[in-house]
């Protein structure tokens, strides 16, 4: 299929023309035992003309871990955390999950909230940045799903991007806090904090917020911790190796901190909501290994995962479409991101 086929109005970052019904939590999505990892690649890669050897090659990765990503047990605690939390707090909103590639797939859960009778819904995307694969991309599922199920299916609004909303960047500067005090108090001043995201195409980046919001969620946590010194590196690049992508690669940067001086590293996966294999094969084993190997000592912060204030960031962000007098929250000279995105804002490359 050469793009997502056309579905009934209004697009997913259209306001809400009808009263919210339900949330719908959208993720990528992971394999979850052998038998279903390959499968998931194919899924990922779709009309990419991906060398199976490559596809091999990835899927080797998830061996040590016995064939199963930590994305959707992440994702089954935030369905969780966030139902508890509007029971508490309200609104209270029937909330569903559904994948880009993995079970539960979106259709089946946009087909389960049509038989449900729900009419009207918000999409909470685990993408706090902007670009093809981590937003447009998001909305053209949301699309396809919906054209899927047919007339029925509900109306899906997306939520904006919080890259700087409190929320986020208050749960990011927590975890990164936590590893910092991991490292021994007399180094912990000279320690390096490094943001990582995953590396995209130049050509992508481009067209796109991506690597602008970065910079500001990364300014914006530093400063909330009182760091002057940080670094943005990218990770998991793939594609051909002559097709240029967003640099440094962390393993490049790692080394150069290391002949700078620099003996302890806190890396703070900022570009990634949840645990994934991004994080434990990339960073865990591959990115340790590099600062084994460099005499580095290498702290990594957990996930925003269900950090409480994470979970308020996402009432907030519902509340924000359904009370036109609710403040639009943001920190930084950006300010919120509009609930439509520009027309055209991260094209597919």
């Amino acid at each position: 299929m050469s793009g997502p086929p056309p579905s009934p109005e209004p697009s997913p970052d259209s306001p809400p023309a009808a009263p919210v019904e339900a949330l719908l939590i959208v993720s990528f999505g992971g394999p979850e035992g052998p038998d279903d990892v390959m499968p998931f690649l194919e899924n990922c890669v779709p009309g990419k003309n991906v060398p199976p050897a490559r596809l091999q090659e990835v899927a080797r990765h998830y061996e040590p871990f016995g064939g199963v990503s930590p994305i959707n047990a992440e994702n089954r605690a935030l369905l969780a955390a966030l139902v508890g939390y509007l029971n508490a707090h309200g609104p209270h909103l029937s909330v569903y999950w559904g994948n880009r590639n993995w079970h539960p797939l979106l259709a089946d859960a946009v087909g389960q909230m049509a038989e449900d009778g729900i009419r009207s819904a918000l999409a909470f995307v685990t993408s706090a940045f902007g670009c093809y694969p981590g937003c447009r991309q998001y909305l053209e599922d949301i699309q396809r799903a919906r054209a899927d199920v047919g007339p029925e299916a509900p109306q899906i609004h997306k939520l904006r991007l919080f890259y700087n909303h409190p929320g986020f960047i208050e749960t990011v500067s927590d975890r990164a806090r936590d590893a910092l005090d991991e490292v021994p108090p007399q180094q912990r001043d000279a320690s390096r904090l490094v943001f990582s995201a995953h590396s995209i195409p130049l050509r992508m980046a481009k067209s796109s917020p991506y690597e602008r919001q970065l910079r500001e969620a990364c300014r914006l946590v530093a400063d909330r911790l009182g760091r002057s010194e940080w670094e943005l590196v990218y990770q998991s690049r793939s594609g051909p190796p002559g097709e240029p992508w967003l640099e440094p690669d962390i393993r490049d940067a790692l080394g150069r901190l290391a002949s700078q001086g620099v003996r302890d590293v806190v890396l703070v996966p900022i570009g990634f909501l949840c645990e994934h294999m991004e994080i434990v094969y990339d960073l865990d084993i591959e990115a340790a290994a590099v600062c084994g190997g460099l005499g580095l000592n290498l702290v990594r912060a957990e996930v925003a995962g269900t950090h409480p204030r994470l979970v308020r960031m996402i009432r907030e962000l519902v509340v924000e479409q359904l009370d036109p007098s609710a403040p639009r929250l943001a920190l930084g000279s950006q300010g919120p991101w509009p609930d439509r995105c520009p027309d055209d804002c991260c094209p597919s490359a």
